[in-house]
This record gives structure tokens, sequence and C-alpha cells, in this order.
């Protein structure tokens, strides 16, 4: 198994991130430039952040589903609150939805993957 750093961690976290935003806007038809993407993407980038700094200083598994849930939990609740306070308005339960499911799949998912990866890889070390 790759071992990579927490840095790493956080810059695919933050791709992932950019990734629901570029998605979302393409989805929509709206425009996909860097300032475009990034008014839509900075709120939840903003969690992400907090999100990190929560497991950072609380010292859990970076890579852990468990550390997946809390910084999705944190980036969703993030985004969607500064963006409600910046439009004057909750968001759209439709789009609270969709952003909640996209970025769980993706920063909860490549956790899970991993777990899943190394489960086998220790019973095939036990087995074998």
């Amino acid at each position: 198994m790759i071992r990579v750093g927490v840095p790493v961690m956080i810059v695919l976290d933050a791709v992932l991130v950019v990734v629901f935003s570029t998605f979302g806007r393409g989805a929509h038809s709206e425009g996909l430039g860097v300032a475009q993407v990034w008014g839509t993407a900075w709120p939840f980038l903003v969690g992400l952040a907090l999100g990190w700094l929560i497991l950072l200083a609380g010292r859990r598994a970076p890579a852990s589903v468990g550390s997946g849930m809390l910084v999705w939990l944190t980036t969703l609740v993030v985004g969607i609150v500064i963006r409600g306070v910046g439009d004057g308005r909750v968001p759209h339960w439709s789009f609270i939805i969709v952003a909640g499911v996209v970025t769980g799949v993706f920063l909860v998912g490549w956790r899970a993957v991993r777990a899943l990866l190394v489960r086998r890889r220790a019973a095939r070390a036990v087995a074998g």
C-alpha cells in the first residue's frame, strides 16, 4: 500500500471539492472560468479547512472513514451556511442534498476504498 502524508490528503480533499464545484457548475450550464469555479468552491473549501483543523487538533487518523465523515460534515455544513449568508437565504433543499451526496462520496469514498484495500491486504498476509 502506498503511504501518503497529511499534506497529500488535504490536497486530494481540496481537489475533490473543486471537482464537485466544477461538475455542479457544468451541470447547470454555468461558467467554468477559474473565478466562477472559485466562487462556488470557496465556501466549501473553508469548511474543508475547518474540518481538517478539527481533525488534526484531535489527533485522529486522517485517512479513516470516521475522519472522512468529520471532514465531510464540516465541509458541507460550513459551505451551506456561508452560501446562505452570502445569498441572504438558505440554499434550496435539492442543492443541499446533491452537495451532501457528492461531497460525501468524494470525501468519505476514497477513505472507504482505502480501508477496504488495507483490510484485504491484511487478510492476504494472514492467509499467506
